[in-house]
């Protein structure tokens, strides 16, 4: 009986020390890993945000442009009614709209909900300034007669459509970048 007793306590002699070593090792290993897996995703995050920051820099300049191009002002001159009726030009315009904002809309993957919100709104706001100017004519109207009316509405109500949008967008670059 005394030999079988000696020859557990030579096991357990044995297996502690080699099961403290492991459990050692096992934790030390695990933190390594743990802190080369941080610095790997940290490392992955520093060259993704290389790529990604100009792109999305490009996506707000692209959207600023696109707002200064629907501007109510910038469109008229842009975009001539001469030689058009006013339902043509009204046509036109809002085609025009239409083109710009869908040209850049995949420009809202690289911003903020809020920001691709208010791009909406600015054009939306055009478009229903551009609308309220032309049912405030007649149906013999002339183009340039709508371009009058569009820059009246806009020197009445002293609000340019784009102009908040625009201001967000600036203010949310200088946030981020």
């Amino acid at each position: 009986m005394e030999e079988g007793t000696n020859i557990i306590l030579d096991i357990l002699r044995i297996s502690i020390p080699a099961i403290l070593v492991a459990a050692v090792a096992y934790s030390m290993l695990k933190k390594f890993l743990e802190r080369d897996y941080k610095l790997r995703l940290l490392e992955l995050r520093h060259k993704s945000s290389e790529v990604v920051t100009p792109i999305r820099l490009q996506a707000y300049e692209r959207i600023v442009l696109l707002l200064e191009r629907i501007t109510p002002s910038n469109l008229l001159l842009r975009v001539s009614g001469g030689g058009h009726t006013a339902a043509e030009y009204h046509r036109i315009l809002l085609t025009e709209i239409r083109n710009e904002f869908n040209h850049n809309m995949s420009q809202q993957v690289y911003m903020t909900e809020q920001s691709w919100q208010k791009v909406r709104h600015a054009r939306e706001e055009v478009v229903n300034l551009i609308n309220k100017s032309f049912q405030s004519l007649d149906e013999k109207a002339k183009g340039t007669e709508l371009a009058k009316r569009i820059l009246e509405n806009v020197l009445n109500s002293e609000i340019d459509p784009t102009a908040k949008a625009i201001s967000y967008l600036k203010q949310e670059i200088g946030q981020v970048f």
